[in-house]
């Protein structure tokens, strides 16, 4: 089973699409399988992060803006702005295609995780995701 579905960002980020992916998994109506989820994008990225405290992905946000920051001299693909060429670097440090064990029909993810699309530009987007379950 492959479903897609878009999800809106703000600006940078971590929006969470927990919600979303398990959906699509129960309606796979599979017990046991592997879930994959993909992002469309080469300017966001997925990851899989605490969900009950929010002082986490502000860190990770912060952590990340200070190793990729904005304005080095040495980018050279600059044509959409410049928090384009960082984002780029952003997503590949980070990931854009996640798997998740299925188990019990649910997604087998820990107590405080959750899966998150990371906006690593300025401003709103519209990300598309494509999940594919399967056994």
């Amino acid at each position: 089973m492959i479903e897609t579905f878009r999800t809106e960002t703000h600006g940078k980020g971590l929006y969470e699409i927990t919600g979303d992916v398990q959906t699509i998994v129960r309606a796979s109506a599979l017990p046991q399988g592997l879930c994959t989820v993909m992002i469309q994008h080469t300017s966001a990225s997925l990851t899989i992060q605490e969900n009950a405290d929010p002082s986490a992905r502000r860190d990770l946000e912060a952590w990340l803006e200070r190793h990729v920051p904005e304005g080095d001299p040495h980018f050279t693909h600059t044509v959409e702005g410049p928090d384009d060429m960082p984002s780029h670097i952003r997503a590949a440090l980070t990931s854009t295609t996640l798997s998740i064990p299925i188990v019990g029909g649910q997604l087998a993810l820990g107590a405080w995780q959750g899966i998150y699309v990371w906006e690593h530009r300025r401003r709103a987007h519209t990300r598309r995701c494509v999940v594919h379950v399967a056994v």
